[in-house]
């Protein structure tokens, strides 16, 4: 079978079993075994056919018809976890963009696992998605290469890299977590403590850090080793990094915090300490969340446009579907929103 990527692009074959078969050397019932039930076949003969499926790019034809006709009027979507509600708007907008066309939108998550986004990406493309849309740029690069092989418009959202050629619709993670060490610092705060999200598989955390890092270290601030926590996106991960930091023996003025629920977090790990913030202890996050003005004081923080890069995403990606030529890529601002959790250092004993 060939699909054409359209406007007049040449035909790509899409690789079937019987190719598979053919560059592993066996029958295509033991690639059906070895895909459905690999525990039947012998590893060896295993081995050849997942060699044969990553060299060809091959997925399981659940809707030959349906590729056939090149449309399946679906967008698959992977985001790191459901957990965390800084994906919810992004992908309310993107939804909503796509029903507006009649556009079906699948999601899975990947628990920030890149093993665990390729297999639900392989699971997409082989019920035919039209497009997909991804959390970010770090991922290994036979992703990028199945998905331009299969000529599948995709757009990598949250993120915007300049050394790759790929559609993304994103923000400066990095530009914006200086300007908020840049307030922090003119406040008067040389003691500054970092809570971060895991940086393994996360560009959007790797740049927030460096962001924060350069900027303090070219204000002779620098970050030392344990002035940076690393920890999972939650409350109690927040807390618990919080209360890290601030046992040292000469404790921070500000946490500067790489999201809005581990800002939240480390507010609470400031309370059981008896600080009082910001007066004793200012806290920042990212992403303006509706948490962020939910806690008490109200969160500094960064105001990321989750809708319009939902709607931006959507649009572009039904516009490449249907012209068969990716777009240009957008970059939006992210705004540094300041609010009473921030203030003036004070000594500390």
């Amino acid at each position: 079978m060939t699909i054409n990527s359209g406007g007049g692009g040449t035909p790509h074959k899409v690789p079937t079993i019987e190719d598979v078969a053919r560059l592993a050397g066996v029958s295509t019932a033991t690639v059906s075994r070895s895909l459905n039930t690999p525990e039947r076949v012998r590893e060896g003969t295993r081995n050849a056919v997942a060699s044969a499926v990553k060299t060809l790019g091959y997925t399981p034809n659940f809707g030959g018809q349906v590729l056939a006709s090149r449309r399946t009027n679906t967008i698959g979507a992977i985001i790191p976890t459901m957990s965390n509600a800084i994906f919810a708007k992004a992908l309310q907008a993107l939804q909503e963009t796509l029903a507006a066309r009649n556009v079906t939108l699948l999601v899975a998550t990947s628990q920030y696992a890149p093993d665990q986004e390729q297999a639900q990406l392989r699971t997409m493309l082989a019920r035919g998605v039209d497009g997909i849309a991804l959390i970010g740029n770090e991922r290994p690069p036979e992703v990028y290469e199945l998905l331009t092989s299969r000529r599948v418009p995709f757009a990598l959202m949250w993120s915007h890299p300049d050394n790759l050629p790929y559609l993304s619709v994103g923000f400066d993670n990095a530009a914006a977590a200086a300007e908020v060490a840049r307030h922090v610092l003119e406040l008067g705060h040389r003691r500054i403590g970092y809570i971060s999200g895991r940086t393994i598989g996360n560009d959007r955390a790797k740049a927030r850090l460096s962001g924060v890092a350069s900027t303090l270290a070219e204000n002779g601030c620098e970050l030392a080793a344990d002035d940076v926590v690393l920890c999972d996106y939650s409350l109690e991960d927040g807390e618990t990094a919080a209360l890290r930091l601030l046992a040292r023996r000469t404790r921070p003025t500000a946490l500067i915090c790489g999201n809005d629920v581990l800002a939240a977090g480390a507010m609470r790990g400031a309370r059981r300490l008896g600080l009082a913030i910001p007066d004793e202890l200012s806290i920042t996050g990212f992403d303006d969340i509706d948490l962020a003005t939910a806690v008490s004081p109200a969160l500094t923080t960064v105001r990321v446009p989750h809708s319009r890069m939902g709607t931006t995403a959507g649009n572009l990606l039904l516009e490449w579907i249907d012209s068969g030529t990716q777009p240009k890529s957008v970059l939006f601002p992210a705004d540094f929103i300041f609010r009473s959790s921030l203030t003036e250092a004070v000594p500390v004993p």
